[in-house]
């Protein structure tokens, strides 16, 4: 019951984020400090993904980048910060998902192998039970043989008890 609940409010969890993303995105722009620092990561972005794209194209890397213009930087960077935000929280539950998991993968582990002690616990108890049997027939196998088996079964006074009550 509370798997299908989970999944369903992890699922719940992402559809909201997006549009929280989307709102990120859109407030980027007008609060100047913030909008400063997310020029500054949209450049950053920039000459970054520019270097690297030249790179893998066997390209000269100590070349000058032009930077953006400032509505690019900001649209960037508010790009960036919504899909920063719905990856982190998609990330997030993935995560609590996966330790969820292994929680309980661990509790079912320590419930078999808490089966398997019992199981061995009475398998040596079992044992100890046979091994007291085998004495047990071994010991009278020997009465047995010294006595012979009317005295270990009383056949002997059985019949004699038999023989006095015609007699009497």
């Amino acid at each position: 019951m509370i798997l299908p609940v989970f999944k369903l409010g992890t699922l719940a969890l992402r559809s909201f984020c997006k549009p929280i993303g989307r709102r990120i995105k859109k407030e980027a722009g007008y609060h100047p400090r913030f909008r400063t620092f997310i020029i500054n990561i949209a450049q950053a972005n920039h000459r970054f993904s520019t270097k690297l794209q030249r790179r893998i194209y066997g390209h000269a890397t100590d070349v000058a980048i032009r930077p953006l213009n400032e509505e690019k930087a900001v649209q960037a960077a508010a790009d960036l910060l919504g899909e920063l935000f719905v990856f982190s929280v998609a990330g997030a539950a993935v995560i609590f998902e996966v330790q969820r998991s292994s929680r309980s993968e661990a509790r079912k582990e320590e419930l078999r192998k808490q089966e398997l002690e019992a199981m061995k616990q009475r398998d040596e108890e079992l044992s100890r039970e046979i091994e007291f049997l085998k004495n047990r027939v071994i010991e009278l196998e020997r009465h047995a043989k010294t006595r012979g088996l009317s005295s270990i079964f009383s056949i002997g006074n059985a019949e004699s008890t038999k023989d006095k009550v015609k007699a009497g």
